[in-house]
């Protein structure tokens, strides 16, 4: 099956303020941010991407931007499927304020039974991402074949969800999961589903074909059920 490398956007100005921006439209990259998406395209050096997918949100288009702009080639879509979760009455409010709440507290130790404010439950987030990002991977299977790789920039609770539902994680452990932004977390959906690097925010070499780190970290891990891998 293809590799999904699954990109959480640049640092935004909402992040560094502390503010949950949800889909409050025109939020932007911070300068970091902006220098984590200029950084993209080196770290992707060699990968051979069939395909981009990307949340419609500002951030995590202009997150893509520079790889764009480096591969004018690469077909980029955005899927509405992927958006950030509707936080309701919560969207750009202080997270220190929201952090005193009983929601917050759900939030944090049931989040199967969390349903925002005049906004969206994390459950049917679950289901809307995990549902586009396996029709996507079917998708490229058909089209590019099992040895493809393709990038999905999206945000950060959509990314614990599909790694949740890709280990079998119940919905209510994926607050242990934590990708900074501009990581990449890899999966393959094989039978079970792979997780191949989480929240990486370094060097991607390992998916440049017939690469030592390619045969090394990839092919003998995967193809390994028992004893860790190499």
């Amino acid at each position: 099956m293809p590799t999904l490398l699954l990109l959480r956007h640049g640092r935004t100005t909402a992040n560094s303020s502390g503010l949950l921006a949800g889909r409050t439209p025109g939020v932007d990259l911070d300068d970091y941010g902006q220098e984590q998406a200029r950084a993209l395209p080196g770290r992707l050096a060699g990968v051979p991407l069939a395909l981009v997918v990307h949340s419609p949100l500002l951030r995590c288009a202009r997150t893509v931007a520079p790889l764009r702009e480096a591969r004018p080639e690469l077909p980029v879509h955005a899927d509405e499927r992927v958006t950030e979760c509707d936080y309701g009455r919560w969207t750009n409010r202080p997270l220190k304020e929201l952090a005193e709440t009983e929601l917050m507290r759900t939030v944090r130790v049931q989040p199967s039974a969390v349903v925002f404010p005049e906004g969206e439950a994390l459950r049917d987030v679950q289901h809307r991402v995990v549902a586009a990002v396996r029709e996507w991977d079917a998708r490229v299977a058909e089209e590019h074949g099992a040895d493809a790789v393709w990038l999905m920039c999206t945000h950060g609770d959509n990314i614990k969800a599909v790694v949740a539902d890709a280990l079998g994680m119940h919905l209510d452990l994926f607050q242990r999961l934590l990708p900074h932004p501009a990581s990449v977390t890899a999966i393959r959906y094989t039978e079970p589903p792979m997780l191949l690097r989480f929240g990486d925010t370094g060097d991607l070499g390992e998916f440049v074909p017939q690469t030592e780190a390619a045969t090394r970290d990839v092919a003998e891990t995967t193809e390994s059920p028992v004893g860790g891998g190499a």
